[in-house]
């Protein structure tokens, strides 16, 4: 559905995206993992032809690249920064991107209808969006994504600034629309967004993939041993192993323990083992 060759973006002496190949499979949720700073947004925007790369090849659906209108078309964005006409109402911004998609007559009014349904928006329809709450906003930008059926998605950082609910109807949404067929590459750097969505995920900084796999390979290759951290009476033991189980075992067996505590490794301690633990401004 999507593939990246090889691309290179420059601002002058700093180097935002860096020789990044990755492909983005039919119905595969890609997730692109990094701190602030990156090159995740960088890279949305060059797929979607927002941005012309410096160098390498992007390829949508098989055929043509995002500087193709026809190609264009099988792309569906939703930025980090809101694409929202606060003035108007959600069904006006959806009528609004829908014949810019170039959808007009019965089309339009099913998709505009439809993509309020799956958002959860029918009833704030003719609301002014300056109305809305931060996750309803989130909720219309991925419904302006939705708006011309496309067989690609781009979600950038979709679930920024809203609360829990609305991050769990987001996750819901995303799910469901994988099972309908759709690609989702996915930016976040939030690790239990990435290990509840994602196939795979691409951990980038600096403009480089550090390591791309499934959530479980990564935590496999990169994750780290188990930590093992026992209490007793005369002060703690802290322990890393591969087998966790039969380390507490051993422990209770020696006797004097008072409490026991296994930390497996996550993608988060993946994550920091792969970009590092320094505060990144």
């Amino acid at each position: 559905m999507l593939r990246q060759e090889h691309i290179g973006k420059r601002y002058g002496s700093l180097v935002a995206v860096d020789d990044l190949t990755f492909d983005a499979r039919p119905g595969e949720v890609f997730g692109f993992l990094g701190p602030n700073g990156a090159g995740k947004t960088t890279t949305i925007s060059m797929i979607a032809g927002l941005l012309t790369p410096d160098s390498g090849k992007i390829q949508l659906n098989g055929s043509n690249g995002p500087d193709d209108p026809q190609a264009r078309r099988h792309v569906g964005v939703a930025p980090q920064a809101l694409a929202l006409y606060e003035e108007l109402t959600g069904a006006e911004n959806l009528v609004f991107f829908g014949k810019l998609a170039g959808l007009c007559g019965t089309a339009l009014r099913e998709r505009v209808a439809w993509s309020l349904d799956f958002v959860e928006l029918a009833d704030r329809r003719s609301d002014r969006v300056k109305t809305y709450s931060g996750g309803m906003k989130r909720r219309l930008n991925l419904a302006v994504a939705l708006i011309h059926d496309p067989p690609l998605l781009l979600l950038d950082e979709p679930t920024v600034g809203v609360d829990p609910q609305s991050r769990h109807a987001m996750f819901e949404k995303i799910t469901e629309l994988q099972s309908r067929g759709k690609t989702v590459v996915y930016t976040t750097h939030y690790m239990e967004e990435a290990e509840r969505l994602c196939d795979r995920v691409g951990i980038i900084d600096r403009g480089r993939f550090l390591a791309l796999d499934t959530v479980e390979n990564l935590i496999a290759a990169h994750g780290g041993k188990s930590v093992v951290t026992a209490q007793r009476q005369d002060g703690e033991v802290r322990l890393e192993s591969n087998d966790p189980l039969d380390e507490c075992i051993t422990l209770q067996k020696a006797g004097g323990i008072l409490s026991l505590r296994v930390d497996r490794p996550d993608l988060e301690r993946v994550f920091l083992n792969l970009t590092g633990r320094a505060l990144r401004d």
